[in-house]
């Protein structure tokens, strides 16, 4: 009888630390996916159409708030609408992808490589990328986890974990849209 006991007991607290550890684990799980390039993997931790909703959320209440003031003639605040929803949707598509969070991640040297200007020095000669180089951690709930993460430019990216079950995927990264657009343009 005390040796079930101690089965059940043993088997309780493999599972309480495995779903402790499950959102570490799955950080860990896309930083090494994201280097290698499996996409497989990424798919599987990743919810990228949450994402991809989120980050659309995010760009467009950017736009509306940069497009001034909430007396705006209803028409006009119409186009406003239609031209955010163009504009955003080839921008959200390209950033809710692997290569997409990534390059938010290496912050402006991507887009100067893009742009055609020589890329800044980052770290050591053939150095690989690891997303979640130096992130903060932490449980803001049993269901609710968040990875904080400075991108080359020093500014804040937070992805946000969701367990269901035992089983936890990145569901929301959040931007700060202000200081990526003004860290990408200065």
């Amino acid at each position: 009888m005390k040796t079930l006991i101690a089965l059940i007991l043993a088997a309780v607290l493999a599972i309480v630390a495995y779903g402790a550890a499950g959102p570490f684990l799955t950080a860990r799980s896309i930083s090494d996916a994201v280097q290698r390039g499996d996409m497989r993997t990424l798919e599987r931790d990743v919810d990228f159409p949450l994402v991809r909703a989120s980050i659309r959320a995010q760009l467009e209440d950017y736009l509306a708030r940069k497009m001034g003031d909430p007396s705006t003639d209803g028409r006009l605040k119409d186009l406003g609408r239609q031209v955010t929803a163009t504009m955003t949707g080839g921008v959200v598509d390209a950033l809710a992808t692997p290569a997409g969070i990534g390059a938010i991640l290496q912050g402006r040297s991507v887009i100067r490589r893009a742009m055609g200007y020589p890329a800044e020095h980052s770290g050591e000669p053939g150095a690989q990328f690891d997303p979640m180089r130096g992130a903060s951690y932490h449980y803001e709930s049993m269901s609710r986890f968040t990875a904080t993460v400075q991108n080359a430019d020093g500014v804040p990216i937070v992805f946000v974990f969701t367990r269901d079950g035992l089983k936890w995927r990145v569901t929301d990264v959040r931007l700060p849209v202000d200081q990526l657009i003004s860290n990408l343009t200065g």
